[in-house]
C-alpha cells in the first residue's frame, strides 16, 4: 500500500491528508511555519459539512525527516509559484530500494501535481521521471493557521488524474482507487493536458472573483478572459476537454455544502489576498500571456488583469473591495453598450445565483424546480434530498417532463399537456408566477424544463446560470430532505414554441440549418451508447451542446455564442432546428441560441426516433453528408 507524502499544508494538502488517513492510508504532511506547529501539536481544526475535528497527522518540516521508499507517492499541494523550490528539495532525496541500493526520488517514485495552470508539470518533469498531473475541484479554504474548512459533499472533491504529458502509468489506477476510498470522485485520463487546459479556462477568472464583487460587469469580464484564453490555447495547439460531457465521474456528488460556524471562502486567489500570501496569477492569466507571446501575439485582457492583481496585492487590497469603475479602467473593453446588449440577450433565459437569492427573500418569490438528471443516473431525487436550493421542488425528467418512450417518438416524447399541467400544479406552480429551473450539470437537464414550460405557455421561466455550483460558490445555504409544495393553479396549453417532425427535420437539414447537439463522436458515428444506430441525420451540422458552456458550467457570453453559431451558419432570422439524442440537451442548445438572438425549433424525437425508423437514411463521419 502506498504512503502519501503531501507537501503543502493548506486547504488542499490538509484535506487530502485527512481523508486519505481516514481511509486507512498512511500519510505524512509536510508543513512549515505556524501550520507545522499546529500539525505537530494535533491542533489543526478540520471542518467539514458533517462536523469538525482536530487532526492527528504525522507532520514534518523538512525532507530530511522522511526516509523514502519505492512505495511512496509524493503529492505537491503547494501553489504553482512554490513548485520549483519544492521539486528541488525532494528530487534528489535518497530512496532505499529492496535490493539495498539508494537512488534519487526523481527516478524512484511518482510525483502528483494538484496545481492550477500548466507550469507545475513542466517544472516537475525537468527532474522527476514520473509526473502524474491532477486537475482538482475542491472547495477547501485556508486563511488562518490551524484552520482548514473543506466543504465538498458528499464527495470531498473531484480529481482527473493522468500521466504527464500523456499516456499511462502503472501506479495510476491504484492511486485513483485510494482517492476514491478517501471520498474523492476520481477519473484517470490519458490525455491529461486537455483537462489541465479546460481547468485553466476557469482559473483565469480567479483574480476577478478575488478583487471585485459579483455582478454583471464581472461576469462579462470573466467571459472576455475565458474567450481570449480559449483562442490563445487553441492557437498554441492545446486540446481542451469538455469537462461536463467527457467526465465519467459522478459530478452530481460534488457540491460545496454549508459548514457550521464557517462562512464559505473564495477561490485560491481570494485566499491569497485574505492571508497576504503570494499570488498564483502569473501562472493563470500569466500563462495565457506567455502562450500568446510565444505565438507572436498578445493577450491584452489577461495581461491587464495580471497587472491589476499584482498592484492590488502590493497595495494590500482586501478581497472583493474594488469597484466596477476600477474593473472598467482595467478592462476598458467592457463598455456599457456591450454590457446592455449582453443583458438584453440573456435576460429572458438566465438568472444568476445572487439575483435568485434576492428574489427568494422577497414577497411572491419565484417557484424553483430542481431538475437533476443525467443519462444512466437514476439518483436525481437522492441528490436533491441530500442538498438543494431552499424552496426547490424536485422534478423527475423521465416521468414528468416526458411521455413514456416509444420507437416512433423517441426516448423522451413530449408529454400530454394535461399531464404536464397536473405535474406543474403538484410542483406548486401558480398562474403568473415566475419559475427558475436548475440542475447540477450546467443546465443540460434543466433546459428541458425551461423549454417545455415555455412551449406550454409560461412566459417567465429562467435557467440558473452556472447551475447548483453557482449557488454554492456564491456561499448560499442549501436545504436537505423533501420540500412540500402547496398545490398550484397554473394553466398550461401546448404549442407556444416551434417543433419539428422527422420530415420537417429532414427538410430543414436540406434547405435550412439543422444542428446536432450531441457530442462529436456520436455525430460522427464512432460510438452510440443508447440508440439503435450510430451516425446523424444527413445534412445536419455538428454543434455539441457542451460548447455552449464555459469551464465552470455557466453559459458562454452572448457575443461568444453569437460568434459560435454564426460559424455554424445560424444567424438571426434564419431557419434553424436542433435535435440531440432524445430531445433533452437540444433544449439547452435552443436556450443558447436564444441568448445569441436566434430562434430555433426542436425536433423532440431526435436521434432516438430517427434511428429507430429503418426507412430513415443515416450519415456518418465528420461532414453533414
Amino acid at each position: 500500500m502506498s504512503r502519501y507524502i503531501i507537501v503543502g499544508a493548506g486547504g488542499v494538502g490538509v484535506t487530502a491528508a485527512a481523508e486519505l488517513q481516514r481511509a486507512g492510508r498512511e500519510v505524512v504532511l509536510v508543513a512549515r511555519g505556524a501550520q507545522l506547529e499546529f500539525a505537530r501539536a494535533g491542533k489543526i481544526r478540520y471542518s467539514r459539512p458533517d462536523g469538525a475535528r482536530y487532526l492527528e497527522l504525522p507532520a514534518v518540516g523538512d525532507p530530511a525527516e522522511v526516509d523514502l521508499t519505492p512505495d511512496d507517492v509524493l503529492v505537491l499541494a503547494t501553489k504553482t509559484q512554490d513548485v520549483e523550490a519544492a521539486v528541488a528539495d525532494w528530487a534528489w532525496r535518497p530512496v532505499a530500494h529492496p535490493d539495498g541500493t539508494r537512488r534519487p526520488a526523481a527516478a524512484s517514485i511518482p510525483l502528483v501535481t494538484t496545481q492550477n495552470g500548466l507550469e507545475a508539470e513542466r517544472v516537475a518533469l525537468r527532474r522527476f521521471a514520473s509526473v502524474l498531473a491532477g486537475v482538482l475541484w475542491i472547495p477547501a479554504t485556508y486563511v488562518q493557521a490551524g484552520e482548514v474548512v473543506s466543504a465538498g459533499a458528499p464527495a470531498v472533491g473531484v480529481i482527473w488524474l493522468g500521466a504527464y504529458p500523456g499516456g499511462s502509468h502503472p501506479r495510476l489506477a491504484a492511486i485513483a482507487e485510494d482517492l476514491r476510498a478517501a471520498g474523492f470522485e476520481a477519473q484517470v485520463a490519458e490525455d491529461i493536458t486537455r483537462w489541465k487546459a479546460a481547468k485553466l479556462l476557469g482559473s483565469v477568472t480567479f483574480a476577478l472573483a478575488a478583487l471585485y464583487p459579483a455582478g454583471e460587469r464581472r461576469d462579462q469580464a470573466a467571459a472576455l478572459l475565458r474567450t481570449e484564453a480559449r483562442e490563445i490555447l487553441v492557437a498554441a495547439g492545446y486540446g481542451i476537454a469538455d469537462m461536463a460531457a467527457e467526465s465519467t465521474v459522478d459530478l452530481g456528488r460534488f457540491t460545496a455544502a454549508p459548514v457550521a460556524g464557517r462562512e464559505r471562502g473564495g477561490n485560491s486567489t481570494w485566499q491569497s489576498f485574505s492571508r497576504s500570501s503570494s499570488l498564483e496569477t502569473d501562472f493563470l492569466n500569466g500563462e495565457i500571456v506567455l502562450a500568446a507571446r510565444l505565438l507572436g501575439r498578445t493577450a491584452p485582457a489577461n495581461q491587464a488583469v495580471t497587472e491589476r492583481a499584482r498592484a492590488a496585492w502590493r497595495e494590500g487590497v482586501a478581497p472583493g473591495s474594488l469597484s466596477e469603475d476600477d474593473l472598467l479602467a482595467t478592462l476598458p473593453q467592457l463598455d456599457q453598450a456591450a454590457l446592455d446588449q449582453a443583458r438584453l440577450a440573456a435576460s429572458d433565459v438566465l438568472i444568476d445565483a445572487v439575483t435568485l437569492h434576492q428574489l427568494l427573500g422577497q414577497p411572491d418569490p419565484p417557484a424553483v424546480l430542481d431538475v437533476r438528471w443525467a443519462l444512466g443516473d437514476a439518483r436525481g431525487r437522492d441528490h436533491y434530498r441530500a442538498a438543494h436550493i431552499p424552496t426547490a421542488v424536485y422534478v423527475d425528467l423521465d416521468s414528468q417532463l416526458a411521455a413514456p418512450p416509444q420507437a416512433a417518438d423517441g426516448r423522451h416524447p413530449l408529454p400530454d399537456v394535461a399531464a404536464l399541467q397536473e405535474a406543474a400544479r403538484q410542483w406548486g406552480l401558480r398562474a403568473g408566477q415566475p419559475v427558475v429551473v436548475y440542475d447540477n450539470s450546467g443546465g443540460l437537464a434543466a433546459a428541458r424544463a425551461w423549454w417545455l414550460l415555455r412551449w406550454a405557455g409560461l412566459g417567465s421561466v429562467r435557467i440558473l446560470d452556472g447551475a447548483l455550483n453557482a449557488w454554492t460558490q456564491a456561499g448560499f445555504d442549501l436545504d436537505s430532505g423533501e420540500a412540500q409544495a402547496v398545490r398550484g393553479d397554473v394553466v398550461l396549453d401546448a404549442g407556444h414554441l416551434p417543433v419539428l417532425t422527422a420530415d420537417d427535420a429532414a427538410a430543414l437539414a436540406r434547405d435550412g440549418l439543422l444542428l446536432d447537439a450531441r457530442a462529436g463522436e456520436r455525430y460522427r458515428g464512432e460510438v452510440e451508447p443508447v440508440d439503435s444506430q450510430a451516425g446523424h441525420i444527413p445534412g445536419a451540422v455538428s454543434a455539441p451542446t457542451a460548447d455552449n458552456l464555459t469551464g465552470d458550467g455557466a453559459f458562454a457570453a452572448a457575443e461568444t455564442l453569437r460568434a459560435r453559431f454564426a460559424g455554424l451558419g445560424a444567424v438571426p432570422g434564419g431557419a434553424v432546428g436542433v435535435y440531440c439524442g432524445s430531445g433533452v440537451t437540444a433544449a439547452h442548445a435552443i436556450a443558447a441560441l436564444r441568448i445569441a438572438g436566434i430562434d430555433a425549433a426542436l425536433y423532440p424525437g431526435s436521434w432516438s426516433a430517427w434511428s429507430a425508423d429503418p426507412q430513415r437514411p443515416v450519415a456518418t463521419g465528420p461532414e453533414p453528408g
